[in-house]
């Protein structure tokens, strides 16, 4: 019998608590699990992102979105964002977790590259790390019912290996990934479905921030040209994936680590074999 996939009964009135929900990835997953009737609290870093752009997006549709600040380097902020999303809707039941910062971003942290790095680590690993255990220690008292877990890692450090990759922003990638299994294993007895998905070359600001905006039009060019289907991926496409992760029908993919990248991490020498 033919299944017509419809996201929607699984979705309407569940809770999503979504970090990083300014970013490009995050935005579009704000706005596709609205769309299906998902109430969703999203956070935004603190003292790096405008409270008025959290605040417009809320104004967006006020009965279905509620903003809350997260400082991924303090366990503190991560329990008192989480257990304010909790305290808002009354429950939650879906973990997208996309917060993160890149070769670029993490500037904003650090001036010395030593520290920069301490600070990928922090952010992107052990922020991970705290934002999930955060997560099971909030809903212990449910870990029967459907949840979900969706961690957003990278397919450079997630999938594959890049000669030249930043290696702390590949180690902390690397650490979301695994981190991922082992909580899949853990809880492979629960009502808790765990992924992480690893995106390629994703037409964000971190991306555009750490690659593109350093290239001239004809690098520009040559790059996209050499990158898998000959283009960068649109956030959007992602969050299909993270909406798809989130819905019912994702079950069967428990434990799964996504290689999201559109064939470059199958085929990483991509980018450096042109001409042969």
């Amino acid at each position: 019998m033919d299944t017509v996939m419809d996201l929607r009964p699984g979705l309407r009135g569940k809770a999503a608590f979504v970090t990083g929900g300014l970013g490009g990835i995050g935005l579009e997953c704000v706005r596709a699990l609205v769309a299906h009737g998902c109430r969703v609290a999203f956070t935004y870093a603190e003292g790096f992102e405008p409270l008025e752009r959290a605040q417009s997006l809320v104004a967006t549709s006020p009965e279905m979105l509620s903003a809350h600040p997260l400082d991924l380097r303090s366990a503190g902020s991560i329990r008192a964002s989480m257990q304010a999303a909790r305290d808002r809707w009354g429950r939650l039941d879906i973990l997208m977790h996309l917060a993160a910062v890149g070769t670029a971003t993490v500037r904003a942290y650090a001036e010395a590259p030593d520290a920069q790095d301490s600070a990928m680590l922090s952010i992107n690993a052990d922020g991970a790390l705290k934002v999930c255990q955060s997560f099971l220690e909030l809903m212990k008292d449910h870990l029967h019912e459907p949840l979900k877990i969706i961690n957003v890692s990278s397919v450079g450090g997630g999938v594959q290996v890049f000669p030249g990759f930043r290696l702390s922003d590949g180690m902390s990638k690397a650490a979301v990934a695994f981190l991922t299994r082992q909580l899949a294993a853990e809880l492979v007895h629960t009502g808790v479905d765990v992924f992480a998905v690893c995106p390629g070359a994703t037409n964000t600001p971190m991306f555009q921030a750490s690659t593109l905006e350093a290239m001239t039009p004809e690098e520009r060019r040559k790059f996209l040209e050499s990158l898998p289907k000959h283009r960068i991926i649109e956030p959007s496409e992602i969050a299909s994936v993270m909406l798809f992760l989130a819905s019912s029908y994702s079950t069967p993919l428990h434990g799964a680590v996504i290689d999201a990248s559109m064939g470059l991490g199958v085929r990483p020498g991509m980018i450096t074999e042109r001409g042969h």
